[in-house]
């Protein structure tokens, strides 16, 4: 990540290049990053990855939305917005790269690994608490960042469509997964009835729970949360979903050696705990009894995403050695049976 910072970026933030003492910051895959130390102040300088994202404003026009909500409605609730420009804009393009720069958030760190209940509870309850602020938000004011990156349908069609027109040969190597994905589609068939059923509310939905997307304070306990790049509506099975199949299981979906994949059960009540300790009184009764279902749903469709992916020559996700796709497919399978062993 050696991309250099264009010099009109301090003149617009109206900061002395001099001195700035910029450093690479994280580890993201999708946009480059830098921690700035600017006298007593530091901060967080972030493009953003076109790729992915082919139109920023929308993210910047969710972003302060939210934040205009929140400033009225909840005015003691830490939300990180991003430092304007000279124009008032909350972000700056140089050379069609998008730039936006974040106060850093004093004595707050974000963790790459979760390693206890206690965290899985204070992440899970902070993502809940962001939710349940934005009870009162209109839906309808947010643009979609990523267009049907959690519907469910889409996925099922992608991958019945891949049957069809995939790479014999690797259909012919994956028959068992085809076979376990084809008898688990129950999963989507929920989800078609969970999108016509009035009792599932759309929110504004965070879409990527990761526990690295919560910023958490020298004692542990979450402050807030991080990278709303893909904040849109959506259903609270997403966000409580991406925490169950990021949180529950030591390992990743990376993982060649299946033996390694197990639920850590302490992991799946703290939470929901956490969750629900906020959101509790938000969700209908049809939306509480969807509570397991959550974490079947994400893993379920990611299991899709990387057998359709594979059948289709390893086109979206890529793949850095032989087969890697396929294995990461076979991993979320195994963690989906795992997950529906819990809820029997």
């Amino acid at each position: 990540m050696d991309m250099k910072i264009p010099e009109i970026i301090w003149k617009e933030y109206g900061m002395d290049q001099a001195s700035v003492l910029p450093s690479v910051f994280g580890n993201g895959l999708i946009n480059h990053t830098w921690k700035l130390l600017y006298g007593s102040e530091a901060y967080i300088l972030q493009t953003i990855n076109l790729l992915v994202f082919p139109d920023p404003w929308a993210i910047a026009s969710n972003i302060d939305a939210i934040a205009h909500y929140l400033l009225e409605q909840h005015p003691d609730y830490l939300f990180v917005t991003p430092k304007k420009t000279k124009s008032g804009a909350s972000m700056l393009v140089v050379n069609d790269v998008y730039y936006r720069i974040f106060p850093f958030v004093k004595d707050s760190h974000a963790k790459l690994v979760l390693e206890t209940p206690e965290q899985a509870f204070e992440a899970a309850k902070q993502f809940g608490l962001f939710t349940k602020k934005l009870a009162g938000f209109d839906c309808n004011q947010l643009k979609t960042t990523l267009p049907k990156f959690h519907d469910l349908v889409l996925r099922d069609q992608q991958f019945l469509n891949a049957l069809d027109h995939g790479n014999q040969e690797r259909k012919n190597l994956a028959k068992d997964l085809i076979e376990k994905l084809i008898a688990y589609r129950f999963i989507t068939h929920r989800f078609e009835q969970i999108i016509k059923n009035p009792n599932f509310k759309l929110r504004p939905t965070h879409h990527d729970t990761k526990i690295s997307n919560v910023l958490f304070d020298s004692q542990d306990k979450a402050l807030c949360v991080i990278d709303l790049d893909t904040l849109m509506p959506g259903y609270f099975i997403s966000d409580l979903g991406d925490m169950m199949r990021t949180y529950l299981c030591p390992i990743s979906e990376e993982e060649a050696d299946f033996s390694k994949i197990i639920i850590r059960k302490e992991f799946y009540q703290s939470v929901i705990d956490g969750y629900c300790s906020e959101m509790g009184a938000e969700l209908s009764k049809d939306e509480l009894d969807a509570i397991p279902y959550a974490g079947q749903f994400m893993v379920y469709m990611q299991a899709i995403r990387f057998l359709t992916d594979y059948l289709n020559m390893d086109v979206y996700y890529g793949s850095k050695y032989p087969n890697q796709n396929l294995i990461r497919a076979g991993n979320q399978l195994v963690l989906l049976g795992k997950l529906l062993e819990l809820s029997i």
